[in-house]
């Protein structure tokens, strides 16, 4: 249960001292270990030799369970299950001793995908369940799940995993199958799996077919990635209200084998790392830039205004949200940053704090700096 520490104290705990719920909810995003999770819960409620909690592995239940030839554990997909007779049958099951374990345990997937007459025949279930009956459901979308469910399970909330866990369990893997793995590339891949450990170690699994090393340009390239050099592009014309040169970015990432809904979330992260640069003293924890593009980045915030920054986390906010709705991308891209690289075309809030904050630092440089731009327009001495 990587990254879930507080969630297996308290699960061991429970196995542990026998206090066993009959049911629990495990909620959270895709690829964070739910399903893993309740596995392993189910291995360690029913193993023959428990070692503080956790499930020895190596016992005749436990190798059961792992190869399936443990009935009195099922795994059940409720999004292609979730009929009122499926459910019907396990409270048909349930009635049964188990076989050869000591619980019999029903693992529903996506359990949100249940219809109402599916939830309401569970709820029956779960309102008198078996003393030898345990329910783990699983769900991506907690606020699907009738309240007359929620007040009869035990929930558990599984956050995104930290990126530097997530290295570190994918330098484990690699030693473990051995592959060559890339520090830099494990820091890239742990950033583009969102907090699921499931999306990175499949992205390792695809660059270790690929290549007998891993490294960040294979990564990149696997990823569908141009590098990074982009990004610092695009801000730089942000910073510069260069309009030729942001368009001329979007044009290159276009011919290029990125893909434009993944560009546009690296530059909604870039901007993100500029904002943290520009409103903290010490941000380098809290970035997703690698370590040698923390004082890049600091001298990229520095040319840019906080409202330059909100504008385009904004902009690209809202154009990444319509990409999902249309086959169009580069022009969604595109309308982004013409709007934040041209001034004239400013109608947000946060565009016309950043021409506020522009005019601020005119003023805030003395009639001096004004000066020589206002000189010609003095009247000649023709006397």
């Amino acid at each position: 249960m990587c990254g879930q520490k507080a969630l297996r104290q308290v699960l061991r705990r429970e196995v542990e001292s026998g206090q066993l719920s009959h049911a629990y909810l495990f909620c959270g995003t895709r690829g964070t270990g739910k399903t893993t999770a309740a596995k392993i819960l189910a291995k360690a409620v029913n193993c023959e030799n428990p070692q503080n909690g956790n499930p020895c592995n190596e016992c005749d239940i436990c190798r059961g369970i792992d190869d399936g030839s443990i009935l009195d554990v099922l795994e059940i997909d409720a999004a292609s299950n979730n009929g009122v007779d499926n459910v019907r049958e396990i409270r048909e099951e349930v009635q049964y001793a188990p076989a050869v374990a000591r619980y019999r345990v029903y693992i529903i997937d996506e359990v949100h995908m249940l219809s109402s007459g599916a939830f309401n025949a569970l709820l029956k279930t779960l309102e008198e369940p078996p003393a030898h009956v345990i329910f783990i459901l699983a769900t991506t979308e907690r606020h699907k799940i009738p309240a007359t469910i929620l007040s009869r399970c035990q929930c558990f909330e599984f956050v995104r995993i930290p990126a530097d866990e997530i290295v570190a369990r994918l330098t484990q893997v690699a030693q473990a199958e051995g592959i060559s793995l890339e520090p830099r590339a494990a820091t890239l891949i742990a950033r583009l799996s969102d907090g699921a450990l499931r999306n990175a170690l499949s992205i390792l699994d695809q660059c270790a077919v690929s290549a007998d090393e891993v490294t960040a340009a294979l990564v990149s390239e696997v990823a569908g990635l141009s590098g990074r050099e982009y990004l610092f592009g695009v801000s730089a014309a942000l910073a510069a209200q260069d309009n030729a040169a942001a368009l001329a970015a979007a044009q290159r990432l276009a011919a290029s084998s990125q893909e434009l809904t993944q560009a546009t979330a690296e530059l909604l992260t870039h901007f993100r790392d500029l904002l943290l640069c520009k409103t903290m003293d010490c941000p380098d924890d809290l970035l997703d830039a690698p370590p040698d593009e923390h004082a890049a980045l600091k001298q990229r915030a520095a040319a840019l205004t906080a409202g330059d920054i909100l504008a385009a986390i904004k902009a690209l906010q809202e154009a990444l949200d319509a990409m999902s709705r249309s086959t169009h991308k580069q022009v969604l891209l595109e309308l982004a940053l013409l709007g934040l690289t041209t001034p004239s075309l400013a109608t947000t809030p946060e565009r016309l704090l950043s021409r506020i904050e522009q005019l601020e630092r005119r003023l805030a440089g003395g009639a001096g700096a004004e000066g020589p731009k206002a000189a010609p327009a003095q009247a000649p001495d023709i006397g």
